[in-house]
């Protein structure tokens, strides 16, 4: 079955009211809503006034919680469905705790001293503790920090990430994977930069020790690694930015594999085409597939789980990326308001739906908790 044929019987079947006038929420703070709130994702966008955390239903409306004035970057879903926490990027320093329901901010919270958050943080344990990645001002240095929810996100533990300017984590594998980015892209310091400093690091759950950690082989050390995705049987990818645009076709994703990164295979004109900047990646409900976005690009590029380029799709800045609950899709969003669905299956890869009209979505998009 290819993917024209599903492509169109999934839009006539499921998505068919997608051609009509969208249902827009967004504009207004989702305070006064009188009925429960449908999230399928959850999403942050710049909005008018600032940023705020956006949760899209499962036709794909925006309904924005209340705005602030720091630019809000991953959205982590509470394993227990009722709430979520929007993280600030570097270098901000707020954490917005809201009710998926109600669209109420709840409780906000800041990282450490001398501290800025990177934007991505997780829960564990059910939802009764929330980890952090933050950065020391001065140095870069990274720290993960282990708070306690009901204790109104106090910190307990602090360890130490393993490298400069980690930006995502994730707990996959039994144990914490830290991307330690290196020098942060686009800045003074990273302009030509041909060693970025950046590993992924192992830290065990509990204590965080640290269990390994793994950097790139010398000809991709220009490469910044950022962001993470993993499968519910183990697979763990990581997504990279190329510090040196000096025309070279290096792989911007790769396979975390222990104390290995392995690289994921394109053509060489497909790498150039993403033009040094990976901003998103995804694996798919059924661990099978693999999505990285880059909004420089205006493009999404999708392989099998082995590394096999499968091809890839135009995205006007579409950066954010989020795997459905059916196996081979992945919902893309874009800073202009687009929201794409996507299909991958073994034949090839296509689009089964597009939307716009949207706030100005930001990097990421997660599947929310149900």
């Amino acid at each position: 079955m290819g993917i024209l044929d599903l492509s169109r019987r999934t839009l006539l079947s499921r998505f068919g009211g997608l051609a009509m006038a969208p249902r827009v929420l967004f504009g207004g703070a989702a305070h006064a809503q009188d009925h429960r709130l449908e999230a399928e994702w959850l999403a942050t966008a710049g909005v008018e006034g600032g940023f705020a955390p956006v949760m899209l239903s499962p036709d794909f409306s925006a309904t924005q919680v209340k705005a602030g004035v720091q630019r809000l970057h991953w959205v982590e879903p509470n394993p227990d469905g009722r709430t979520a926490i929007a993280v600030a990027r570097r270098p901000g320093t707020t954490a917005v705790l809201f009710a998926r329901h109600s669209g109420t901010v709840l409780a906000t919270f800041e990282p450490g001293a001398d501290r800025v958050f990177s934007g991505h943080g997780r829960f564990i344990e059910g939802g009764r503790r929330f980890l952090a990645v933050e950065i020391e001002r001065e140095s870069g240095k990274g720290i993960v920090t282990r708070r306690v929810v009901e204790a109104d996100f106090a910190i307990e533990a602090e360890w130490a990430s393993s490298g400069i300017g980690p930006h995502d984590m994730l707990p996959a594998g039994g144990v914490l994977v830290v991307a330690n980015g290196g020098i942060e892209p686009h800045t003074p310091e990273a302009l030509g930069a041909e060693i970025a400093g950046a590993s992924i690091a192992r830290l065990d759950t509990e204590t965080g020790a640290v269990r390994s950690v793994a950097e790139l082989e010398p000809d991709f050390a220009s490469l910044s690694l950022r962001h993470l995705s993993s499968g519910h049987d183990g697979l763990t990818v990581v997504a990279a930015q190329d510090l040196l645009a000096d025309g070279e076709a290096r792989p911007l994703v790769f396979a975390v594999e222990g104390e290995r990164l392995r690289a994921f295979e394109a053509p060489d004109e497909e790498w150039r085409q993403l033009r040094t900047y990976v901003g998103s990646v995804a694996v798919d409900a059924s661990g099978a597939y693999v999505a990285a976005a880059s909004p420089r690009g205006n493009r999404v590029a999708i392989w099998k789980r082995d590394g096999h380029f499968l091809g890839s799709l135009p995205l006007v800045d579409g950066c954010g990326l989020a795997p459905t609950r059916e196996a081979g899709q992945f919902l893309a969003t874009s800073g202009l308001g687009e929201v794409a669905l996507l299909k991958a299956d073994d034949e090839g890869v296509g689009v089964i739906a597009r939307r716009s009209g949207g706030p100005r979505f930001d990097n990421h998009a997660a599947l929310a908790v149900n």
